[in-house]
């Protein structure tokens, strides 16, 4: 079970989600999340996690071009493209600059299931409102779950990831709100507890 942890600023955060068994780490430069990461604060979870994890730059407020910029300005491994706002040419432009790209989307947006769809490397199906912390009915993935690498997000905390993982068996999982004492603030002990109980369930 591959398994992200997001919306990380801190090396300290990035070592202990490492050190729990975590696959990737994602960095948020969103303009409006409370989890916005300086370009300081980037570089030092990049250079926590080189050689050891998939590092990702999360944006979705951001020209693509920019976005990819950025990634490959910063040492970042992926970048990963939310929501609606990207088209498969927004993503054409960021693969001429960077060679991983994630498309992150809902199925409130009716998006085309199939992994590799805009030419991404990986799928994420997310809740509707991205970062909310809220649940979704993970029933509506049941019968239409993709195939290949695809990740499962929104609403997943350390008491409910094993049963989300049974229920739609995701290729990965990806958690930000769910491992948070505050809002933008991780608590390292849900960290190494979504960890362990994903990798368990796989």
């Amino acid at each position: 079970m591959y398994v992200k942890i997001c919306g990380l600023r801190t090396a300290e955060h990035a070592r202990v989600a490492l050190d729990a068994g975590a696959d990737a780490v994602g960095v948020v430069m969103n303009a409006t999340s409370s989890r916005r990461a300086t370009e300081d604060e980037a570089r030092a979870v990049v250079a926590a996690v080189t050689g050891r994890a998939d590092a990702v730059l999360v944006v979705n407020d951001m020209p693509a071009v920019e976005a990819a910029e950025i990634a490959s300005r910063l040492g970042f491994d992926v970048l990963q493209l939310h929501g609606p706002a990207y088209g498969e040419a927004d993503f054409a432009a960021a693969l001429a600059i960077v060679p991983r790209v994630w498309r992150a989307t809902s199925l409130d947006e009716d998006p085309s299931l199939e992994v590799g769809a805009y030419g991404e490397e990986l799928l994420l199906i997310d809740a509707p409102r991205p970062g909310s912390g809220e649940r979704w009915d993970l029933s509506e993935l049941v019968d239409r779950a993709p195939e290949g690498k695809w990740l499962v997000a929104g609403g997943l905390a350390p008491t409910n990831v094993a049963e989300a993982i049974r229920t739609v068996r995701p290729w990965g999982v990806d958690v930000s709100s769910g491992v948070e004492v505050a809002p933008g603030e991780k608590g390292v002990e849900l960290i190494r507890d979504f960890v362990a109980r994903a990798v368990a369930t796989a």
